[in-house]
């Protein structure tokens, strides 16, 4: 008792501990004595598990965690995880991981991760990764194109674009008014325009064509002629119109419908001419306002660079 006041009140649970072995020993059956350790083994083993990160395959003894493959998996675009989900889903995704260790731990096997051309195209990308996201901060304000602007780009290249009419225009040149009203009552009652016009039309251009002159572009005719088609309909024929050179009937057709969507095809390309155009000189705008606040200087080196861009 002496030994156990000196030493404090360890030393009584310590000797509990071993009353309580010993009473284990000699009084508990030994089933029962295994299967209290091993609950406590257990217990204990689930209280490490629970700390251990989860790990979804093991690839030449390197492990894929499961925090691993839900970044990965957060890291695909929504179009390509949309991919996957339609073809395999996250277990055709695991094994593309799978696949990538085994390719990355051959290419360690072989010293590629040491390898300087590999080192020196790692240090550039690293650099130009730090150069996307500096260039990302200073070009926060979003480039954006208005309507006008839009409008305005259109208009400057017409000539690549349909007209917002979106008819498609047929004609057919007569020597008199009198033919070209008789040829318009048959057009109305169910004639062809085409092959009239082949037959009967003065204008040499387009005779051969059955009268076809393709979308309608501003300057595409003269001037009456373009009058007479703003007051027109698809599948209408228009009355004698007339001419220095004779009369016209014009007839409007709708569009191919492929002709319509390269038509916004061109529309969008050159949406994004513009808007790259913008994005230009916002980042020339970024590097000035750098350049104008640090100091550059060339090198005696440089006129070699300047006599070899003068030879070209």
């Amino acid at each position: 008792m002496r030994l156990a006041r000196e030493r404090g009140p360890h030393v009584p649970r310590l000797m509990i501990s071993f009353r309580f072995l010993i009473f284990c020993r000699t009084s508990l059956r030994p089933w029962l004595l295994v299967g209290i350790l091993t609950g406590m083994g257990s217990a204990l083993s689930g209280c490490g598990e629970q700390q251990e990160e989860q790990v979804v395959a093991l690839v030449n003894g390197r492990t894929i965690t499961l925090t691993e493959f839900d970044l990965r998996w957060g890291e695909l675009s929504p179009a390509t995880r949309s991919r996957y989900e339609k073809d395999g889903g996250k277990r055709r995704f695991l094994e593309e991981l799978i696949t990538r260790e085994l390719l990355m731990q051959e290419g360690r096997r072989r010293g590629l991760d040491h390898d300087e051309v590999i080192r020196d195209k790692t240090q550039r990308y690293k650099e130009q990764l730090i150069l996307d996201e500096l260039l990302k901060d200073k070009l926060q304000s979003k480039v954006e194109v208005t309507q006008a602007e839009l409008d305005a780009y259109y208009e400057k290249h017409a000539g690549e674009l349909l007209d917002p009419l979106k008819v498609n225009i047929s004609v057919m040149l007569l020597p008199n008014v009198y033919a070209a009203k008789d040829l318009e009552a048959q057009v109305n009652r169910g004639g062809n325009f085409a092959k009239f016009a082949q037959r009967y039309s003065l204008d040499e251009k387009t005779k051969s064509k059955g009268g076809d002159l393709g979308p309608y572009k501003k300057g595409l005719v003269l001037p009456e002629v373009d009058a007479a088609i703003h007051t027109l309909k698809p599948g209408m024929v228009s009355a004698p119109i007339k001419t220095e050179i004779g009369y016209y009937l014009v007839l409007l057709s709708t569009l191919d419908e492929t002709i319509i969507q390269a038509d916004l095809a061109t529309k969008e390309r050159l949406r994004q001419e513009l808007l790259t155009d913008k994005r230009r000189k916002r980042f020339d705008e970024v590097i000035a306002d750098i350049r104008a606040n640090a100091a550059v200087r060339f090198a005696e080196a440089s006129r070699y660079i300047n006599e070899d861009t003068g030879k070209r």
